[in-house]
């Protein structure tokens, strides 16, 4: 099974839309040309987190999980008093091969679940069979995979789990342009219903989400640890501008 056998084909046309009222927290000012830092790389003042995961070393946000401190569900880091609208990240990351993380965006929080978040995400993996992809934690699951351009309407349905993990990315043309066990410049834009994910420079996936219904236009900034292997994330130069 490849890429192309399960990528998404409707006629539903792609549409911009302005953003929702945001009530509560700060919305990044419109005004504004460059990029504001949102991690200091000294401290992780701002953000909520479980300790026992996240901390800052050599002056990167760094999200570990060892053999002492299995996690039985994802936990994230959350940015507090910042509500994302139209922006666009970059941010640099190095993962070990075992590891499973991603930057959350537009996200909302689970209740009653503390440092959990529901929402579209840039996956990252050690082993790159799915970074680059939009996949929406706690919905609709994979919304684009590494190479697609999908747009989503309410009839869509995700490929599952067992499908993806089944397609060879290893040899996608994409993976040439991701570096293991070294530094990657993640890139996203999301403006309007339109959500793209560049992997050094290159356009990883693209998605409009035209369901109405589901899609998020303003939540929160996250980044994950996934359930599973130990495993640690590093990530620096986190940046963000209004658009």
């Amino acid at each position: 099974m490849n890429v192309h056998a399960i990528r998404m084909k409707t006629k539903t046309l792609c549409r911009y839309v302005r953003m929702l009222p945001v009530y509560g927290g700060i919305v990044l000012c419109t005004c504004c040309s460059g990029y504001q830092s949102v991690f200091d790389g000294q401290s992780l003042d701002g953000w909520e987190y479980d300790p026992v995961y996240w901390r800052v070393e050599n002056g990167c946000m760094v999200g570990e999980v060892t053999p002492a401190t299995l996690l039985s569900r994802n936990t994230f880091i959350i940015r507090k008093d910042l509500v994302l609208e139209d922006f666009e990240l970059k941010v640099e990351y190095r993962i070990s091969e075992n590891g499973n993380s991603g930057v959350s965006y537009r996200n909302e929080r689970v209740a009653d679940v503390p440092y959990a978040l529901k929402g579209y995400q840039a996956d990252i993996d050690g082993r790159n069979q799915y970074t680059g992809q939009n996949y929406e934690e706690r919905g609709r699951q994979f919304l684009a995979l590494r190479g697609q351009t999908v747009v989503i309407d309410s009839l869509y349905r995700s490929p599952s789990h067992q499908d993806v993990s089944a397609i060879d990315f290893q040899h996608d043309p994409l993976n040439r342009h991701i570096r293991k066990n070294d530094w990657n410049e993640y890139r996203i834009v999301a403006k309007g219903n339109r959500l793209q994910h560049y992997l050094n420079g290159v356009l990883a996936s693209d998605v409009t989400d035209s369901d109405a219904a589901n899609r998020r236009l303003s939540g929160l900034l996250g980044v994950q640890v996934h359930v599973g292997p130990p495993m640690k994330v590093e990530f620096r130069n986190f940046r963000i501008k209004s658009l």
